[in-house]
């Protein structure tokens, strides 16, 4: 005969184990998107909260005396998959701050428009590094390497034993500040320079042949010389994707490694 019976504890330990994977798809890359149905993110957080739970057997029973002592141990598993969805989720970012950079070089910064699955405001440039940074992302499997990070999470930040170590939060925002500017200038740089250098020839050529409007004429060489600089370096994208997953890497270890008791 087979046994259905289930401990009201084991209960309360799958909850948890549910609200932390809820946090995690609801923050992290990929999953959190707006184009994400609603049903999928809760059934995505369920069925992996209830794999999670039963791979992590035996489990420890909570130790709490009131609902509000239980209701705390909830809201913190809720920010702990929030915190490390999050430090995965930001790095994606930094493709906006290279688009922006290259869209203020060639003339196309006033064009921002609202990205529907992000929420964010960007410019033509930003959309499009975003898009196809995160196609090789997909791509190259980083959506399984979030996952096992957050199953992994459990065995170093046990259920109710988080504890949030804000001085090591802040280094790892701080040291995520510095890569933030140090890759977003690396992904725009070739096109960067090569716009320097067109203003340069426009600046020389003003003061050769001030008779030349350079205004209205620089305007249609920078765009179509920046265009012809992005197309020529789409064989980089790998290359910056690589560094998105490698600073994705680095931050989800910082940011766990800041909750460990």
């Amino acid at each position: 005969m087979v046994d259905f019976s289930f401990r009201y504890q084991e209960f309360e330990v799958l909850l948890l184990f549910i609200m932390r994977m809820g946090g995690f798809v609801y923050a992290a890359p990929f999953f959190s998107n707006q184009g994400v149905p609603q049903q999928f993110k809760i059934g995505l957080s369920v069925f992996l909260g209830y794999l999670t739970y039963y791979a992590t057997m035996p489990h420890q029973y909570l130790q709490y005396t009131t609902l509000i002592e239980f209701s705390i141990l909830v809201l913190k598993e809720v920010i702990v998959g929030i915190l490390i969805g999050w430090a995965a989720n930001i790095c994606i970012s930094i493709v906006f701050f290279a688009g922006r950079i290259v869209d203020m070089d060639i003339g196309f910064s006033m064009v921002n428009a609202m990205d529907p699955t992000t929420r964010e405001n960007a410019t033509i440039t930003g959309f499009y590094y975003q898009y196809a940074v995160l196609l090789i992302l997909l791509i190259s499997g980083m959506h399984r390497y979030v996952l096992e990070a957050i199953v992994e999470s459990y065995s170093l930040v046990p259920l109710g034993g988080v504890v949030f170590h804000l001085d090591k939060m802040y280094d790892a925002l701080l040291h995520y500040l510095a890569e933030y500017v140090n890759i977003g200038f690396r992904i725009c740089m070739p096109i960067f320079t090569v716009i320097l250098v067109v203003n340069v020839v426009l600046g020389i050529l003003a003061k050769v042949a001030p008779q030349m409007n350079m205004f209205a004429v620089g305007m249609q060489i920078k765009i179509l010389v920046g265009l012809g600089v992005m197309v020529l370096t789409t064989i980089m994208l790998p290359y910056v994707a690589d560094f998105i997953y490698t600073q994705t890497k680095i931050m989800v270890v910082s940011m766990v490694e800041a909750m460990i008791p």
